[in-house]
């Protein structure tokens, strides 16, 4: 007989394997896959481009469309610097908290996503539940869609899909969207008393930023609309958190690097925000040539997360508020990968254990009660779709 285990079990297993996202997921995903097949539950794989990582998606109940998808992620973030009371890798209780790397983001959710997955199967279900476990969300949500185009390849199309990142159970119906580009400013270096024979790497980069502080400048002042009034801040936001360049103080700088990021409220286009960059970058990148011809803006763009934007009679939204009884409006100015299940034609909506603030930090934990009141909404869901 095949061996069942209970939520706080899977999740022992889950946190074990040390998934940090510059790593292979490959060991969490094999056990994932032999412990649903030692339920009968055939998992597929989609598999990254070096195949060193794979997203795993499985289907339980009847082989019909309209059912419901439980989506986390398996990747975390790294411990490295951090001074852990205890062990990242092993779950630990105390003080009534579940202590380890990715209790709260987001394999509490996983091991329960898991636990119901296999549960549905045991039990039977008159409507379909399935698993969708992506890799590399901590790095811009990159996984996610090629998983998500794998499973309508394979899965009967579910109607709706619950990302389980930690919201303390609450609705979470609303999200940000978000873009990113890793910026390479290629200057010419001068003696800086030769400035304008030269390019400065840094500050032509300074042009970029400063182009950033204006737009945040202009959405701030502008009157939110109703949507984006829901959040904080109530506007598109520009940021950039790391700079590196130069040589010395007296050489113009031939080398810059940073990250620009968007945090973009729904009803705004991200793809509307990253064009109006690169127009920007084509501007500055034509004056830095018109010096130098071999100066340049190189731009990769790493991330692109489409906001998740309210439904109003949403069945994803409908579900979760019946079964939670959570009838309030919670937005939050992160993404996740629930509006690229929404961009896809899923209704979408962010529901799980823990609370963000954990998220990334030294000593990780998750509430036991956040746990069991996961595991409530998990047997409420079987019971639903029973």
């Amino acid at each position: 007989m095949a061996q069942i285990l209970t939520p706080r079990q899977i999740l022992e297993r889950l946190v074990a394997f040390p998934t940090v996202s510059r790593d292979t997921n490959l060991p969490l995903v094999d056990w994932v896959e032999e412990y649903l097949a030692s339920h009968g539950i055939a998992a597929h794989r989609h598999w990254h481009d070096d195949r060193t990582k794979a997203a795993l998606f499985a289907h339980a109940g009847p082989a019909v469309a309209g059912g419901v998808v439980l989506s986390g992620h398996t990747d975390v973030v790294p411990v490295d610097g951090q001074d852990w009371t205890s062990d990242p890798w092993v779950v630990t209780e105390r003080d009534g908290r579940l202590y380890g790397r990715g209790t709260c983001d987001m394999k509490g959710f996983d091991a329960l996503a898991i636990w119901a997955v296999v549960e549905a199967q045991r039990r039977g279900v008159q409507r379909p539940l399935q698993l969708a476990l992506s890799y590399d969300e901590e790095i811009g949500c990159t996984g996610a869609p090629p998983m998500i185009a794998a499973m309508q390849a394979v899965l009967p199309k579910a109607e709706l899909a619950i990302i389980g990142e930690p919201s303390r159970m609450k609705a979470v119906n609303g999200h940000k969207g978000g873009a990113g580009y890793s910026v390479h400013v290629k200057g010419f270096e001068v003696h800086s008393s030769l400035l304008p024979h030269g390019v400065s790497a840094i500050m032509e980069a300074a042009r970029l930023i400063m182009w950033a502080n204006d737009r945040n400048a202009e959405n701030r002042a502008k009157p939110a609309s109703t949507l984006a009034a829901l959040f904080d801040p109530p506007f598109t936001t520009l940021h950039t958190g790391m700079i590196k360049g130069g040589t010395a103080h007296n050489i113009t700088a031939g080398d810059c690097r940073y990250v620009m990021e968007f945090r973009v409220v729904p009803g705004e286009s991200p793809q509307a925000w990253c064009e109006a960059f690169e127009a920007e970058v084509a501007k500055v990148r034509a004056a830095m040539q018109a010096v130098r011809p071999e100066a340049d803006v190189i731009l990769d763009r790493f991330f692109d997360v489409p906001p998740l934007t309210p439904e109003a009679s949403g069945a994803a939204e409908s579900l979760v508020r019946r079964l939670t009884g959570d009838n309030a409006t919670h937005v939050v100015s992160y993404g996740t990968e629930a509006g690229q299940f929404q961009a896809e034609g899923y209704s979408a909506i962010v529901c799980g254990p823990g609370d963000i603030a954990q998220a990334h930090q030294v000593n990780e934990y998750l509430e036991v009660s956040e746990f069991l009141a996961a595991q409530t909404f998990m047997e409420k869901l079987l019971a639903d779709l029973a």
